[in-house]
């Protein structure tokens, strides 16, 4: 990513594709000119530190100063706790998470408080901070590093979960999750970072727990999330060519899922198949094949099908690591045999 900062520049809608990284950097630096209230913190986020690991926050404390952008130590919990402590003040924090295992280090300020403070307190205060983080396997870094967690934080009353899945999504969900008057987790997939996608209008926002019909079909409904989407639509070319048609749905909120799209698109195929890059058991796809097999019950053409992880930690070994990422192929031979009536 260049050095510029986009929104040093006045937000324009131009032909020229944005990534990602740079939707969301667009995004923060948008939120905090028209509010001074949100403030962004995390380990090396200000420019000294290179805006973040990444580069999603570079330009900001040049542009908004260290008091609004601040790096911090290697405390995540501390991270969360402060971003809890501005709240309650009045501000709108933005914590980063460098990788989201490292959530796992500031669970109790992210469950026991971020996330209880508006019921335990009977409604009397809210935490609307955005916690970023990202995570994502296929770069070789471990299973302490490349984890798919949101169904830890989905199972919890009180956060909600997003995860874009392109550009165009992950400014306006960022833009949502800010505007959110509760906590909102905000998982960034970093193999995705670097993607082109056309540009979006300036200011938008999409709405959590708002899932988008990516693509109309009619025998069977395939439901992602984050850059399993590139696979699943890698998919659905494939199962095209064998005269298959599929509904691709991004849910791009895991928590509150958009249960009516979803049930409305199966209702209609007779077919589901979830697709996601954290493991099977326990996953969001055992959540949505619950639902819609007891809120469909009697019209389902086949059981809900769920492609995953295998349940064992992202392997370090490069050819390991890429038999453990779901694919294009898994996904179609998956949705093939659900078609045929033969259930995996």
């Amino acid at each position: 990513m260049s050095d510029t900062l986009l929104a040093e520049k006045p937000a324009e809608k131009t032909a020229k594709p944005i990534t990602v990284l740079e939707a969301l950097n667009q995004a923060l630096a948008d939120a905090m000119a028209e509010d001074d209230t949100i403030l962004v913190l995390g380990e090396d986020v200000a420019d000294p530190e290179e805006g973040g690991v990444t580069g999603v926050t570079r330009g900001l404390s040049t542009r908004f100063g260290d008091k609004r952008v601040r790096s911090t130590p290697i405390s995540e919990q501390a991270i969360i706790g402060a971003a809890i402590g501005a709240s309650l003040a009045g501000y709108k924090p933005v914590a980063e998470i460098m990788l989201m295992n490292f959530t796992t280090v500031a669970m109790d300020m992210i469950v026991n408080h971020a996330a209880k403070l508006r019921y335990m307190s009977g409604g009397q205060t809210n935490v609307p901070i955005v916690i970023r983080t990202m995570t994502g396997a296929g770069f070789s870094t471990g299973g302490q590093h490349a984890d798919f967690l949101e169904a830890w934080f989905a199972h919890t009353a009180g956060i909600k979960v997003v995860i874009p899945s392109n550009s165009a999504d992950a400014y306006g969900l960022m833009r949502s999750a800010i505007d959110d008057p509760d906590p909102v987790l905000f998982v960034e997939n970093m193999p995705n970072y670097w993607t082109p996608y056309p540009r979006f209008d300036p200011g938008h926002r999409v709405p959590i727990g708002k899932a988008r019909v990516a693509a109309e079909g009619s025998d069977i409904t395939i439901v992602s999330y984050a850059r399993m989407m590139n696979e699943a639509q890698g998919a659905a070319a494939r199962l095209a060519e064998s005269g298959i048609s599929v509904e691709l749905i991004d849910l791009r909120t895991i928590a509150p899922w958009d249960q009516e799209t979803v049930l409305a698109s199966v209702a209609k195929t007779g077919r589901c198949l979830v697709v996601h890059e954290a493991v099977v058991p326990f996953g969001v796809g055992a959540e949505i094949a619950a639902v819609v097999s007891e809120k469909l019950f009697g019209k389902l053409k086949a059981p809900v099908g769920r492609v995953g992880a295998p349940f064992n930690p992202v392997p370090f070994s490069k050819p390991l690591e890429d038999a453990h990422i779901p694919n294009a192929a898994r996904i179609a031979d998956a949705a093939l045999a659900l078609v045929k009536g033969h259930s995996n």
